[in-house]
């Protein structure tokens, strides 16, 4: 006789395990100590008789214990034998929740992180795309990548917009993609949903470093440098970026032992480079006697410009440009990075130096593949010669008028 639902809830355990049969081979199992237990008895193709434990009552109930009878009775009809089915199933379920759980965009960028980290990227650059891939894990880090659309990419991107800022929403776009194209590289994805979101976002207006172009207001930064009542150290750096008009996050970073005063030469290891290249800086006799007035101050330490709340770390990176602001530059007329495309222009147009020499003293990428490849030398010779008609440039600027200790000239 089939069993109801009433009948299960009134059926008492006994002192040892009871059997009600609902039929086909579905029973309920009745434990001494009260559980109750659905099993299926069945005998496979061989004829061995066999058990499938369905599950507990009420967890599973009378109808959901009937549903898996009548599929077990299918698969015995199609030849399958049900509990190694179910087995298979089951494994197969746990596979793919595994595989579902490790294709997530927060695992998959977390897995491009650590390849950057082993190619050697600046510190810098992993802080800057942990940065943007936590905005987009906030929105479905937990989601597998495959279950992510275009759509939904762009709501996201989107309210970042909407805030006013148009270059993280699109650096951010390009940070999604990169995790993205990493997965399909690693056979976790098909596509790429942010390819589609081309031209989707508004379009950030290139914004220039604010930089002094014309001597004699370049002469004139020049003397309030030199009048800057600031930390020795401050006041070494920015002379030095106008003399070898490095990028400020390679100068605030530098070690004095890539420093070799006597053969006047500057070497910046790979590592921190934008181009992951070693760099070499020939050092004219003015940087020579900026550097061996640092030694009292900093010459017992590892980092040339320390910082002043740990001699471990070195300045910020806001420390130049406060500077320049207690000076009376703003952000519009004056930045650190703004001594690169000053020393550029001035060189570019004293027509004494290549464009080529310049570009490698500003440690810059020749952006043509097959010129690169051919293009290899550093210029070396003549970049020594440049470097020190540059420092003799400056001083005449800075030598071009008066100098006044109060304010800006």
């Amino acid at each position: 006789m089939s069993l109801s639902d009433l009948t299960i809830r009134q059926a008492k355990a006994g002192e040892t395990l009871r059997k009600l049969s609902d039929g086909g081979g579905l029973q309920l199992w009745i434990k001494p100590n009260g559980s109750k237990l659905w099993c299926l008895a069945y005998r496979d193709a061989a004829g061995k008789q066999k058990k499938y434990s369905i599950g507990p009552y009420p967890t599973v109930t009378l109808a959901e214990a009937r549903e898996k009878r009548d599929e077990a009775k299918r698969l015995l009809l199609a030849g399958h034998d049900p509990v190694e089915h179910f087995r298979t199933d089951k494994a197969n379920k746990a596979l793919e929740k595994a595989n579902s759980e490790a294709n997530t965009f927060a695992v998959i960028a977390a897995e491009l992180l650590d390849k950057k980290r082993r190619e050697g990227k600046a510190s810098n650059t992993i802080g800057k795309r942990e940065w943007l891939y936590s905005l987009a894990g906030d929105a479905f880090g937990k989601r597998p990548v495959t279950e992510i659309s275009s759509a939904e990419i762009l709501r996201i991107l989107q309210k970042v917009e909407d805030k006013g800022h148009l270059e993280t929403a699109s650096r951010l776009r390009a940070g999604i993609g990169e995790v993205f194209r990493f997965a399909i590289a690693t056979g976790r994805a098909a596509n790429d949903p942010t390819f589609a979101l081309r031209g989707a976002l508004a379009k950030p207006k290139v914004k220039h470093r604010a930089a002094i172009l014309e001597p004699k207001a370049f002469g004139a930064l020049l003397r309030a440098i030199d009048c800057f009542q600031g930390q020795a150290t401050t006041v070494a750096a920015l002379k030095l970026m106008a003399l070898l008009f490095p990028r400020p996050g390679e100068l605030r970073q530098a070690e004095w032992r890539e420093f070799d005063l006597e053969a006047g030469v500057w070497t910046i290891p790979a590592a921190r480079m934008k181009m992951r290249r070693e760099h070499r800086v020939p050092l004219p006799p003015q940087a020579i006697a900026i550097l061996e007035s640092l030694l009292p101050i900093s010459g017992n330490q590892a980092l040339v410009f320390p910082g002043t709340v740990s001699v471990k770390r070195p300045i910020s990176e806001n420390t130049l440009n406060t500077a320049l602001r207690r000076m009376g530059y703003g952000p519009d007329e004056m930045t650190s990075h703004g001594f690169r495309a000053t020393a550029s222009t001035m060189l570019n147009e004293s027509n004494r130096f290549s464009a080529d020499a310049i570009e490698r003293a500003l440690a810059h990428q020749e952006p043509n593949a097959v010129r690169r490849s051919y293009q290899r030398s550093d210029h070396w010779d003549e970049r020594v010669r440049m470097a020190a008609w540059w420092a003799n440039r400056i001083d005449t600027m800075r030598d071009g008028a008066k100098v006044v200790a109060f304010g800006r000239v």
